[in-house]
């Protein structure tokens, strides 16, 4: 039996949304679902339990940051990612392809593969298909990431053309190369921004042997509307039975723009990076575009929750808008904390909420009635 494997449960009637489940060796865990970026194995200042605690059923680790620190060896010596970072529940590893090209000047790139100069302290490495499935396998994640290209925003037609066939290419060879069996191996749709190269992509990566698809090289500087076309050229022909997981994806109006286009999974380091900015997420109905600025001096007096309906630990413990303020200000740790805790539990809710009405087959009306509040 595949180590991972997907189960559509229903579609929306009206809009083909989905809501399935997620089958892996430490865990079924239902879409649409978002996952907390772990990206040094931690989710940034929180502990597992807490992450636990929050619903969240897979987090994120970053192969780039974990190959050059720690290292895939001394995680393997202690039983794997999962040991080493006390986590019972889901692991996904990206391939470290996003990061080793957004080094620009500091890499090169060949057929096969990508020489780059580590941004800690300069010295010369190598990631390849093969070297990054070796090293996920190592990690023990439950699910590996094959090595792309990510196509940078803007990129010319024939960059992203032969950028999109050498992805190709390592797709295959991230394939041939996988060596753990309790470890399912997702492809990466690419193809820049033009829908041929899209739909070419989506249709090689889709036909191979993958456990799930992800779409990459979206939310890369483009603006949402091309984003959204893009993605949905590139869903429309992929696999009904695999997994398809959007990266770096975690606004919710985005989310939602995601599942309506038939997206299951989705990661972002957003929800925890604006909270140690001193930003909380809510629903739109609370405030306008979803977001509260706690440094703001409206709520130097505040003492409702941050949100009324939440069940996150600050919103349940009635930590109040002003108190949390007054953290952020003074650039107390604990003010990041409830903030990041509030953030992902919003995301969890929200996504929980989604598939909900995707069930009804009213994934139509929750997304009218969140945009007509969104926009306001």
């Amino acid at each position: 039996m595949a180590a991972v494997t997907y189960e559509l449960i229903h579609k929306d009637a009206a809009t083909g949304a989905r809501a399935g489940i997620l089958r892996t060796p430490h865990g079924n865990f239902l879409t649409p679902l978002f996952m907390p970026v772990g990206t040094q194995a931690t989710v940034k200042t929180l502990s597992p339990h807490e992450v636990q605690n929050l619903g969240a059923g897979m987090i994120l680790g970053n192969t780039y940051h974990l190959f050059l620190r720690p290292g895939a060896e001394l995680i393997q010596k202690a039983g794997g990612l999962h040991k080493f970072m006390n986590w019972t529940r889901g692991i996904l590893t990206d391939s470290g392809g996003f990061q080793v090209f957004s080094l620009s000047d500091m890499r090169k790139i060949t057929e096969d593969g990508v020489t780059f100069r580590s941004h800690i302290d300069g010295s010369q490495k190598f990631l390849s298909p093969e070297v990054s499935i070796a090293t996920q396998a190592a990690l023990g994640s439950d699910i590996a990431m094959a090595f792309d290209e990510c196509i940078p925003y803007p990129a010319d037609y024939d960059y992203a053309k032969a950028s999109t066939e050498r992805t190709h290419r390592w797709a295959l060879r991230s394939l041939q190369a996988a060596s753990n069996p309790r470890q399912g191996i997702f492809g990466i749709v690419q193809g820049g921004m033009y829908e041929d190269l899209r739909a070419e992509s989506a249709k090689v990566i889709g036909a191979m042997d993958f456990a799930g698809c992800a779409v990459g090289g979206l939310s890369v500087g483009e603006p949402p509307e091309l984003m959204y076309r893009m993605l949905e050229v590139s869903t429309k022909f992929l696999p009904e039975n695999k997994a398809r997981y959007l990266m770096g994806v975690g606004t919710p109006d985005h989310l939602i723009e995601g599942v309506l286009r038939g997206i299951d999974m989705f990661d972002c380091v957003f929800p925890t990076r604006v909270a140690r900015n001193g930003m909380a997420m809510v629903s739109p109905h609370t405030a306008p575009s979803g977001r509260l600025v706690m440094k703001n001096s409206a709520f130097t007096e505040d003492f409702a929750p941050l949100e009324a309906d939440c069940d996150c630990y600050a919103c349940r413990n009635h930590f109040t808008r002003a108190y949390i303020r007054h953290l952020v200000r003074t650039d107390e740790i604990f003010g990041l904390r409830l903030l990041a805790l509030h953030n992902l539990r919003y995301l969890q809710r929200f996504t929980a909420a989604m598939r909900k009405a995707i069930l009804a087959d009213k994934f139509s009306e929750f997304r009218e009635d969140f945009f007509s509040a969104y926009k306001r």
